[in-house]
């Protein structure tokens, strides 16, 4: 066997492999669609503030991102948004919803919205941890 190692990111080779990744999934899961999400906090000029975006997936919510101008941070504009995702996630027939977090970004913002540590990486990527939460919705 011949393997080719890389460290150069090159999105056709990471592009084939997905293709083939994501139609053996297809081909064996249950039907469902991925659904994109996106809600913003902008200024009077359109700029981005703060914003969430995931999907959803089935049952499930997935955030993905959730950032939070420091400006504006402990104001209620992260509850806000998450909130606004939860409720969207529901209407669109969600129960569950999942996240994924770094020792140094918002643990316990989650925790205070209810949702459950699952998992943590320890270590990661050398000396942090990464935290996996979900929540019933």
């Amino acid at each position: 066997m011949n393997f080719r190692i890389t460290a150069d990111g090159d999105e056709r080779d990471i592009d084939e492999i997905y293709e083939m990744l994501k139609e053996y999934n297809i081909s064996n899961r249950e039907e469902s669609k991925n659904v994109p999400l996106g809600i913003y906090y902008e200024d009077e000029n359109n700029r981005k503030l703060a914003g969430l975006t995931g999907e959803t997936f089935g049952n499930w919510l997935c955030v993905h991102y959730l950032f939070v101008s420091e400006n504006l941070r402990e104001k209620g504009v992260g509850s806000g948004l998450l909130d606004a995702a939860e409720s969207e996630a529901k209407k669109r027939g969600c129960k569950y919803a999942f996240v994924d977090t770094f020792s140094f970004q918002a643990p316990e913002f989650y925790k205070k919205h209810g949702y459950k540590e699952v998992f943590t990486l320890e270590e990661y990527p050398y000396t942090g941890k990464r935290h996996y939460y979900t929540k019933e919705l």
